[in-house]
């Protein structure tokens, strides 16, 4: 999604190209007061594996971890009966050892869809980080840089060092961000790519440009070894919708918008009513929820001519389900418990409806209105199902901090979504890790648990695979063993590049943030 002070600057995008406004930044992250290591070896004992490349859950193993590498994997006995120390790993005298019996393991998560800023003003780089570690992230893409890519570089860089509390951040940059004049010539965006690959970046999100201007930038990109990811703008989705940009190179596609329009069959341009405005944003987003309704039926043959061949292209869906799911029920995304202690003020004045704001639509948001986006989920998460049965990629993303979505819990929910879709569990936790690894190209270092590899790993006491609430910061509400009404913890441990995180700590430090945040602005 753009930003609210951004929200206009798709419509010159839409036209020829632009000239990015970035706004001062929010607070930087403070020192990584948090975490422990990494350790010259560190050893998980007894937990069981889920490693994130398809395979079951094993276990007891114990992970042997050398500074920031998983150096061992050990299967080190059978369920249901004590471990017998034959065989299992040896811990010297400075060695620390992390007893995880009972505990699952999972690859640390990737976002393949995650702002650090942009949305809502004064957003603390330290509120967003620490709930994404908190909730097992460990790697994020980050869509835009809007708030400045040095800013946003600088981030990554302070990350990579160990010196805040943060996952990996992938910075990709807005198309034209920082570019003087428009860009309207292939020339142009060839000269643009070149900058922003010396400037550090590691990819592009497109919104939208004409034809040849996208295609010259997708060229030097590949040249240059920048990713590349679009969201396909309702004003220049007719020219160029996701079959056309994966046809050009483009490597993934956010969000579901350009998807239907390659699925027409009957019409070439979606079917507005007649008093659509794009720049009202109930328009927008009601007749959005109308128009896979307009596409190819589910298995016929302009269905599966699509799908088939962004399967052959090698194409990423980053689907970002959730931030889409207060369409089709509003008021349970509006009062979802966490937002009690975990949304900040000024996320909230900018949740709220607005003829000025994005992504706050909800003006007169009707029966009728939910009831088509259901429909509209019905049919996208057909296609996305269907796109995963025959091999394709689907990754995870959030796109938290607009429509009801709090950074952490958004990506929860969308675990949520896929196995609504028809994912399995197993399905789902490879989507989150392996194949986001892979469509960043870091699948040689992260994205599963396997000696040689980065040491992001995720560990919760309770089984994912049963269910995804377990890894929310608020936990699983359920009955006790006393017939008394609780909540279980989430995540117990995140380890990121080694770095041992108590995410119990880190979601204090976010309520702190919030507590303070609402006394200041009178709404504690």
């Amino acid at each position: 999604m753009l930003t609210r002070r951004l929200s206009t600057l798709i419509v010159v995008c839409s036209i020829l190209a632009f000239s990015w406004a970035v706004s001062a930044a929010p607070p930087s992250a403070s020192d990584r007061s948090n975490g422990e290591g990494p350790y010259q070896r560190m050893i998980l004992r007894g937990g069981t594996l889920i490693n994130g490349e398809g395979a079951p859950a094993v276990g007891p193993v114990d992970i042997v971890i050398e500074q920031d590498r998983i150096v061992e994997v050990a299967v080190v006995g059978y369920p249901g009966v004590p471990i017998r120390n034959e065989g299992r790993p040896e811990a010297g005298p400075d060695d620390v050892e992390v007893d995880v019996s009972g505990h699952y393991i999972l690859p640390g998560f990737i976002d393949m869809h995650a702002h650090l800023g942009g949305s809502a003003d004064n957003i603390p780089a330290d509120y967003v980080l620490k709930l994404w570690l908190a909730h097992g992230i460990t790697t994020v893409r980050e869509p835009g840089s809007f708030n400045g890519l040095d800013w946003t570089l600088e981030h990554a860089q302070r990350a990579e060092r160990g010196e805040i509390a943060a996952p990996r951040i992938i910075p990709y940059v807005g198309f034209g961000q920082g570019s003087v004049e428009p860009i309207i010539t292939a020339d142009q965006a060839r000269d643009w790519v070149r900058q922003i690959k010396s400037e550090g970046a590691s990819g592009i999100k497109f919104f939208g440009a004409p034809p040849r201007v996208i295609a010259a930038a997708l060229d030097e990109a590949e040249q240059q070894q920048l990713g590349t990811m679009m969201h396909h703008a309702q004003l220049n989705v007719v020219r160029t919708n996701v079959l056309d940009s994966a046809r050009m190179g483009l490597g993934s596609m956010e969000h579901w918008y350009g998807l239907p329009e390659a699925l027409f069959t009957g019409q070439r341009i979606q079917d507005y009513s007649p008093d659509y405005n794009y720049q009202n944003e109930q328009d927008r987003f009601g007749e959005a929820g109308r128009l896979w309704q307009q596409a190819a039926e589910p298995g016929s043959e302009r269905w599966n001519q699509v799908r088939d061949e962004l399967i052959e292209l090698d194409f990423t869906i980053n689907p970002t389900l959730t931030i889409y799911e207060a369409s089709r029920d509003l008021e349970r995304q509006r009062n979802a418990v966490w937002h009690d202690e975990y949304t900040l003020p000024t996320l909230w004045d900018f949740f709220t409806p607005s003829r000025y704001a994005h992504g706050s639509y909800w003006f007169d948001w009707t029966t009728d209105d939910e009831v088509a986006w259901r429909d509209n989920y019905r049919l996208w998460m057909r296609f996305l199902n269907d796109y995963k049965n025959h091999g394709g990629r689907i990754t995870l993303g959030s796109d938290a901090g607009y429509i009801y979505k709090i950074y952490g819990f958004g990506y929860i929910q969308e675990m949520e979504l896929l196995r609504e879709a028809g994912f399995n569990a197993l399905e789902v936790i490879q989507a989150a890790t392996l194949h986001g690894a892979e469509a960043l190209g870091l699948d040689d270092e992260i994205g599963s648990v396997i000696a040689g590899k980065k040491a992001d790993l995720v560990i919760v006491q309770e089984n994912p695979l049963r269910n995804f609430k377990v890894l929310y910061g608020t936990g699983h509400y359920q009955l006790d063993e006393n017939n008394q009404p609780t909540r279980t913890n989430g995540i117990k441990y995140t380890i990121r590049d080694g770095i041992l995180y108590d995410t119990s700590e880190l979601l204090n430090d976010v309520r702190a943030i919030v507590a303070e945040a609402k006394e200041e602005s009178g709404n504690g």
